[in-house]
């Protein structure tokens, strides 16, 4: 049922993703602003976060917090992600992040398909990839679209659209707080 759904959906709404998807917005449209993030400066250490996933229709999904552990050696940024879900279940995700110069990264994570090519620019940092999700029993891989903006305050925030043959089927939103 839920695949059937799915799957009309997706068909009605194709043409309207294949033209969101020739206006992304260019990282480069934040340069020179501050305050600058820099994802190895910022994620070096402890960070808490809290997040939802939302349907296509805004309908809050799912909630949960993370833990993140992270670890800066030189180029090299190591995220060792725990999510616990507001229904009582958990996931770890561990990134590693190779810096490729002052603006670029490249990403790979335990349960990511591919390397991951990351950008960030003034505030702002965005990267694009595929993750698998089990879906209503079924393995789905979606196409998450990563962008997160660094606040005067110092928290994070992160929002993230999972899409489907061009179309916006959830949104993720998270804040992130560094913890001393």
């Amino acid at each position: 049922m839920y695949r059937k759904w799915l799957i009309r959906l997706a068909m009605l709404l194709l043409p309207l993703g294949l033209l969101a998807g020739c206006s992304s917005v260019d990282i480069e449209r934040y340069a020179g602003t501050t305050p600058r993030l820099d994802i190895g400066d910022y994620f070096d250490g402890k960070t808490r976060a809290w997040g939802m996933v939302q349907d296509y229709s805004g309908e809050v999904q799912r909630r949960f917090t993370v833990e993140i552990d992270g670890r800066l050696e030189g180029d090299t940024l190591t995220l060792d992600e725990r999510f616990t879900y507001d229904d009582g279940e958990t996931d770890r995700r561990i990134w590693t992040f190779k810096r490729q110069g002052e603006n670029r990264w490249i990403g790979r994570a335990n349960d990511v398909e591919e390397p991951v090519e990351a950008r960030q620019a003034g505030h702002a940092f965005t990267m694009r990839y595929r993750l698998p999700v089990e879906v209503s029993g079924r393995e789905i891989t979606f196409t998450l679209d990563d962008w997160m903006y660094l606040q005067p305050d110092g928290r994070l925030i992160n929002r993230t659209a999972m899409k489907k043959f061009g179309v916006t089927l959830a949104e993720i939103t998270i804040v992130f707080d560094r913890t001393p």
